[in-house]
């Protein structure tokens, strides 16, 4: 489109103060004779700009003159740079967007923020494994998602029972690398994970949007549901508090601290779904962990630990 071409050799001056027409076709794709009617068009539009001939001439603006079209304050421009600029090494679109962004950017923030770009480098990949990408019904979604239009799926739900939608597209969340479609639908809003979708294509028809959705409110909702049904069992446990942080890794949200003891150690309730799965943790902790409530996670690891001494007691003993 002409107007963003226009929008591009203005900032293109601004960031370089001054610039030729081949140089302006080279780098906005287009030809030299397209390149100089946009020079002219903008003077003509009453843009302070004007052509210096000779030698190092070129078309620049009257006394540096200069526009931000961001907006931004620094801050706000170093915030987005290092959340945008990993990205821009795998997506040729953010890298376009923030090459022009910089250019709109005043001088004072430019550094900094193409600083932020380039200070952080995200590896989805474990060791030993290629780089992880992205699904294809992703795309497709976070399409319609935009575009606002209905999606049409099969849908595989827990019990491997399949069944065809057409949902309203609000939002995609990414949770620990496993994708998540918020989406309204005729018994109100739901979620559906997007590997269980099946032959995913966007249609023609529009689809509603609350005007107050949010979807970071939407999706801390669902969070929180999906917690307290995660947390239906809970055990009381007394341990060393330098290894609170362990216990907060392992459980998560379910580890509440309940009270820090006189004697260096704390006091944590921790939930699980069933009392074996907080048991099957807490078993390899051994003697570092006192359970004081819940019978039911004190009789699972009673248990565990019986199978293990009659797996393993008579060999460690001969």
């Amino acid at each position: 489109m002409r107007a963003d071409r226009l929008v591009a050799a203005l900032l293109l001056m601004q960031s370089r103060g001054r610039v030729t027409a081949a140089e302006l076709a080279a780098e906005l794709e287009v030809s030299v004779a397209t390149a100089r009617r946009d020079l002219e068009a903008l003077s003509a539009a009453g843009i302070p700009v004007y052509p210096q001939a000779g030698r190092g001439g070129g078309w620049q603006l009257v006394g540096g003159a200069r526009t931000d079209l961001s907006g931004l304050t620094a801050a706000e421009a170093q915030a987005l740079f290092l959340l945008v600029g990993p990205a821009a090494a795998i997506a040729p679109e953010a890298k376009a967007a923030l090459r022009k962004l910089v250019r709109a950017l005043p001088d004072t923030f430019r550094a900094d923020a193409e600083a932020a770009a380039s200070a952080v480098v995200i590896d989805s990949s474990r060791w030993g494994e290629r780089e992880k990408v992205r699904s294809g019904p992703v795309e497709v979604l976070q399409s319609a998602v935009v575009r606002r239009r209905k999606v049409r799926f099969r849908y595989t739900n827990r019990a491997r029972q399949v069944t065809e939608r057409v949902v309203d597209p609000w939002g995609l969340v990414d949770k620990d690398e496993v994708w998540y479609l918020v989406a309204g639908t005729e018994s109100g809003q739901r979620t559906f994970r997007v590997d269980r979708m099946l032959d995913t294509e966007v249609t023609d028809s529009p689809a509603a949007r609350p005007d107050d959705f949010d979807l970071s409110v939407a999706w801390d909702e669902v969070v929180d549901r999906v917690e307290r049904r995660r947390g239906s069992v809970s055990a009381v446990v007394v341990a060393q508090s330098r290894h609170l942080f362990v216990l907060q890794d392992q459980f998560g949200r379910q580890c509440e601290v309940l009270e820090e003891l006189p004697d260096g150690r704390v006091r944590v309730r921790l939930a699980a779904p069933a009392p074996i799965m907080i048991a099957q943790v807490l078993a390899g902790w051994g003697a570092l962990v006192e359970v004081e409530e819940s019978d039911a996670v004190k009789a699972e690891l009673a248990r565990l630990g019986s199978e293990l001494v009659s797996r393993y007691g008579s060999r460690g003993a001969s």
